[in-house]
């Protein structure tokens, strides 16, 4: 391959964490190149000594992927084990994370193996929390394989598995050695799973760029065929948002990185009724973002129009944005869920809303009784 091949539609963003710096490679094609994409990451954290041997963690829908990176490492002298998890969110829990322990004591992998999420957020998630807690912690690389983890679950650092009552309450931060972003992956992805990354994607305009909202607008009919233009420019200005929040508070100290849970508060309490699975994450995200815009309506933060903006191009992207007629419940246990929310605080809500397009703030004391009829509306 020439040297201008291998570069072609090759978009990069740095994630400027001091020692813990990395890099999100974005471009069509690259998973076949996996191995000479990583080798300066991989020589970096060994300080000139590299590893090579690794595990690449995955799941049965995306097997093709998975042999597509381990071919690539194979080829240039990696030894290779390949763990195959079940595909859904309920294998993000304790039991399966154990299960991944098994096989790493069973290689035996030490503090520079390296491990590989090849999948959707689940896996990386997973995979993620096993490389923070095996060794007090692993060298990992995100393969991201669904547009939602391309843009949201890759970058930042959160690892973590579910809790029966709870989505993702049970985890770490733990920073990749980097990320390999395969556009091309994406066209393999079921039309569902695809419009649900879609709304991570819609986040981030409401919450830091107006002027990408507007793009996002007028480029529905691009997004909606896949184009690869029109995508690679999405992921790029997406990653870049999210990792520009990252670098001001990686541990979510400041309240900064709380922006980009906007919709996420009403969306996981959906996730959670409905039974991981049920509602995927960005359909919960797409009708969160409706509910936390609808209250901060109520709130007379921002006038009814903006929330329509945000329900006119979700629903162009062919999202969600009410409940489905399978996913209704009580209103209080809504709440309850809700009060589990890792912003909320001595059981007080507190929500992500909007004063404007492209900026939202972390917002305390809110009336349950508001909250309560904005669910009932």
């Amino acid at each position: 391959m020439s040297a201008s091949a291998s570069t072609a539609n090759l978009q990069t963003v740095s994630v400027a964490l001091s020692e813990r710096s990395y890099e999100i490679h974005i471009q069509p094609g690259c998973l076949a190149n996996l191995a000479s994409i990583i080798e300066p990451w991989n020589v970096r954290f060994g300080q000139g000594k590299t590893s090579r041997t690794g595990v690449i963690v995955s799941d049965s829908n995306v097997r093709s992927h998975a042999e597509t990176a381990r071919q690539s490492l194979v080829a240039a002298g990696w030894r290779i084990e390949l763990i195959e998890l079940p595909p859904g969110e309920p294998t993000k829990n304790l039991a399966v994370i154990s299960s991944i322990y098994d096989r790493l004591v069973d290689l035996p992998a030490d503090r520079r193996t390296v491990v590989f999420a090849v999948g959707g957020g689940v896996i990386g998630d997973a995979a993620g929390f096993a490389a923070a807690s095996y060794n007090r912690g692993m060298p990992f690389i995100q393969c991201p394989t669904t547009l939602l983890s391309d843009v949201d679950s890759s970058v930042g650092g959160k690892v973590g598995v579910n809790h029966p009552k709870a989505k993702n309450l049970i985890g770490a931060f733990h920073q990749p050695l980097g990320v390999v972003i395969d556009t091309e992956v994406l066209r393999t992805l079921p039309d569902r799973e695809y419009r649900a990354g879609l709304a991570e994607v819609v986040k981030y305009g409401v919450i830091l760029d107006a002027e990408f909202f507007s793009w996002l607008e007028d480029n529905q009919a691009a997004l909606n065929t896949r184009d690869p233009q029109a995508l690679l420019w999405a992921i790029t200005r997406s990653c870049r948002l999210k990792a520009d929040v990252v670098e001001h508070d990686e541990y979510e100290r400041t309240g900064l990185r709380a922006v980009l849970n906007y919709g996420h508060t009403f969306g996981h309490a959906f996730e959670a009724l409905a039974g991981y699975g049920e509602l995927l994450h960005g359909e919960g995200v797409s009708i969160g973002m409706v509910y936390a815009s609808r209250l901060a309506v109520a709130l007379g933060r921002i006038p009814e129009a903006m929330t329509q903006r945000q329900v006119a191009l979700l629903s162009g992207l062919g999202l969600p944005t009410v409940l489905p007629a399978r996913c209704q419940w009580p209103t209080e246990e809504i709440l309850g869920r809700m009060r589990l929310d890792k912003k909320s605080e001595a059981g007080l809500l507190r929500f992500v809303l909007p004063t404007r397009m492209g900026h939202v703030e972390l917002v305390d004391g809110v009336d349950e009784a508001l909250v309560r009829r904005v669910l009932e509306s």
